[in-house]
């Protein structure tokens, strides 16, 4: 399986972007879809997950209330969907596919390359 992200760019606090993440290869029922973000000199951190059957979303509390994770199952993709955005929200954003729901990075077995958004003050 192959996860593409894409959508990540140059914004202002306080403003919104939408990340995409297709996959490309079978997503089964039981999989979690994962967003994780990372800045230079920090571990990978957990920002949401979905269950890809059941639709059921997860947040870390940084982003709950801002964030919002869909997936689309006819088209194979996970969206991030990220508002009120600030400075610290700057990092690369990675999807990332696993077997079951956890916050740790180890527990997802396929990650996409990566998209960097930066929030400017």
């Amino acid at each position: 399986v192959q996860l593409q992200a894409s959508g990540g760019g140059l914004v202002q606090t306080g403003n919104s972007l939408r990340l995409s993440c297709a996959v490309s290869g079978r997503i089964f029922s039981s999989n979690v879809m994962g967003w994780f973000r990372q800045v230079p000199g920090k571990e990978r951190e957990f920002v949401a997950a979905v269950r890809w059957g059941t639709g059921a979303a997860y947040y870390a509390d940084f982003v709950k209330g801002r964030f919002t994770i869909s997936r689309d199952r006819a088209e194979n993709t996970v969206y991030l969907q990220m508002n009120s955005l600030k400075p610290e929200d700057t990092a690369v954003y990675y999807c990332a596919r696993g077997v079951s729901l956890d916050t740790l990075p180890s527990a997802y077995n396929s990650w996409g390359q990566g998209t960097l958004v930066t929030v400017s003050s």
